[in-house]
């Protein structure tokens, strides 16, 4: 098989690069790994910027998001016993909205038939090759058949743990890291939120997040250290805690329901610099990965879709390399923008255990000013909404 993209990976920001490549009449394929109903079972975060509804907008994939989509004109940062709102709307005139990862995956993933773009599930054993030259190509094998598609580029959407990163070699890698020494229990549930709009708390015991996914579907967040275990914590035990620290704060108290889903996710900062190897171009997390507290992980990858398709769509069309050769050092400027605030949460909303009476008084400083200051509150915000493209 031959095209002239091949995107290696089907989650948001493949299938979102598939469709933005399709409806400017380049060909490409997608080749994904894992099963349709994998790819779709990955339980992440749904606050998305306006650079990624935007997207969904130019594609005409926006209408279950408008439907569907809560749109939020504020959040709340708190201590123990005192919410701080911020007014994203009032101090940016943007917004915010409400919709899974798992929603928008199932949008592209259900146009992808009608709008001709091809997607190929299961591709095991999956390889690239030659990307120093001009002719790289993709191998995989399927239904026990050996594979190869022959392209012009190809663009490794395959995230943290696929090939596409591990492709570069050691010599032309630059890569940071931070791992912070907790992680997040996240209960799933078909309950209405406590709040109206979501709460990052930092508490005696630790942060703790409560956020929807609608109307009638919460999910809830507590720090719990590296070596804790899933299996130490009930149903019961974990709603409690929940209850604990959010019926002083919300509108509503919590309320309790049968789990769909918990999970412990470990928090990392993490940034690779080499997007562009030769002709492969890296995008999402398979470049970078942000704690989650700042919300940043898929509108991150929605930003590098958007300066990578706009690149290859001016290849293409015109033989303009300007946007390839570009493209890593545009998208790196917002990433480390996106790496510093969700690193400014995380440090202020969480309690390191390195940390003691001092950093504690900080952190509270820290609070009390962000409640005071409107110059503080508009920073924040312009961050949280998301910066310009």
């Amino acid at each position: 098989m031959k095209t002239q993209v091949v995107i290696v990976g089907a989650g948001p920001s493949g299938l979102l690069l598939g469709h933005l490549l399709r409806a400017a009449g380049v060909d490409c394929v997608v080749v994904e790994r894992q099963a349709p109903d994998y790819v779709l079972g990955r339980i992440r975060a749904g606050v998305l910027e306006t650079v990624t509804t935007d997207l969904m907008t130019r594609l005409g994939l926006d209408a279950r998001l408008k439907a569907e989509g809560l749109v939020e004109e504020g959040f709340n940062l708190a201590t123990a016993d005192h919410l701080i709102r911020i007014d994203i709307k009032a101090l940016t005139g943007k917004h915010v909205t409400v919709y899974g990862q798992t929603e928008v995956t199932r949008d592209l993933m259900d146009a992808a038939a009608e709008r001709g773009l091809r997607v190929i599930y299961e591709a095991k054993d999956l390889a690239l090759h030659d990307i120093d030259g001009d002719a790289p190509f993709v191998t995989y094998t399927r239904d026990g058949a050996q594979h190869r598609i022959d392209t012009q580029f190809i663009a490794g959407c395959d995230g943290f743990h696929g090939p596409s990163r591990k492709a570069i070699p050691a010599g032309a890698v630059r890569e940071f890291e931070r791992e912070y020494p907790f992680g997040w229990l996240g209960i799933l549930a078909d309950v209405p939120p406590c709040h109206p709009e979501l709460i990052y708390a930092n508490t005696d015991k630790g942060f703790a997040l409560a956020s929807m996914r609608s109307l009638t579907r919460s999910r809830y967040y507590v720090q719990v250290p590296l070596t804790d275990r899933v299996e130490n914590w009930s149903e019961e035990r974990l709603w409690d805690e929940l209850a604990e620290r959010f019926d002083p704060l919300s509108d509503h108290k919590v309320t309790r329901g049968p789990a769909l889903e918990m999970s412990i996710a470990p928090l990392r900062s993490y940034v690779f610099e080499t997007m562009r190897h030769g002709r492969l171009f890296l995008a999402g997390d398979s470049a970078h990965i942000v704690p989650p507290t700042g919300a940043k992980g898929l509108n991150l990858a929605a930003s590098d879709v958007a300066y990578l398709s706009d690149a290859l769509i001016a290849w293409f069309a015109r033989g303009d390399e300007t946007g390839l050769t570009g493209y890593q050092a545009r998208a790196l400027a917002r990433i480390w923008k996106a790496e510093r605030f969700s690193w400014y949460l995380t440090k202020l909303m969480h309690r390191f255990p390195e940390d003691g009476a001092f950093e504690h008084r900080m952190q509270t400083a820290e609070l009390d000013y962000v409640a005071t200051s409107r110059a503080m509150q508009t920073a924040i915000a312009e961050n949280y909404v998301g910066l310009p493209l």
